[in-house]
């Protein structure tokens, strides 16, 4: 059932959820996680400090719940990508595009998540991160396919295993989009995107497949 269908009741609650856990992203990236309590989340969204309490049963469940809501929409936009009818090309110039555009977006989350897990205790990760990698490798293994079937066209050229090649552009990805987080004068975000696609396909690019569309 999608939301507009749902009950006032049920709407509501959804929508205190999502300020609950804006609120916890915005302290979590100004203050840190540890430095972060849960009375000052609650003054950030406006809700007294028992309504926190309503939907998580403490600050380490609250984080879970924000980083794996964000893994599972990272997850559903890159899976629509790759699995929308279209050419393989195309299909891995989307794919960083999105990928690219999500790190836009969520920049705060992500500087949140790589920055503040190491320093987080066992307990609060428990679990979390099996499900973030159990996503990524699902990721993983639909890009494959398109390059699997892209080198079966003659679009690319197999230099690697199928799988291979698809964490190599996601290790691409990530690597040039982290020196735009860090540094964004000197790795200007469109210029990264580019410098992906052009140190990508140089590898991988037969005369068959095109580029244009990218």
């Amino acid at each position: 059932m999608i939301e507009e269908e749902l009950p006032r009741r049920e709407r509501d609650k959804l929508r205190h959820r999502r300020e609950i856990l804006a609120a916890a992203l915005e302290l979590f990236t100004e203050k840190g996680f540890h430095n972060t309590p849960m009375h000052q989340i609650a003054e950030r969204a406006e809700f007294a400090i028992g309504t926190l309490y309503k939907f998580f049963r403490d600050k380490e469940d609250l984080y879970r719940s924000l980083v794996m809501e964000q893994a599972l929409e990272f997850h559903a936009l890159l899976t629509e990508v790759l699995e929308r009818p279209g050419e393989e090309v195309e299909k891995v110039c989307q794919y960083i595009r999105v990928k690219a555009e999500i790190f836009s977006r969520r920049k705060q989350m992500i500087k949140l998540y790589f920055a503040e897990t190491r320093g987080i205790s066992h307990n609060v990760m428990a679990g979390l991160d099996s499900d973030i990698r159990s996503l990524h490798r699902t990721a993983m293994q639909k890009l494959a396919a398109v390059f699997e079937s892209g080198i079966e066209k003659g679009c690319f050229r197999p230099v690697a295993a199928p799988f291979h090649l698809a964490v190599a552009l996601d290790s691409l990805i990530s690597t040039f989009l982290f020196l735009w987080i860090e540094e964004p004068e000197a790795h200007p975000f469109e210029q990264c995107v580019e410098s992906i696609k052009t140190v990508f396909f140089e590898q991988i690019m037969n005369s068959k497949g095109e580029r244009a569309s990218c």
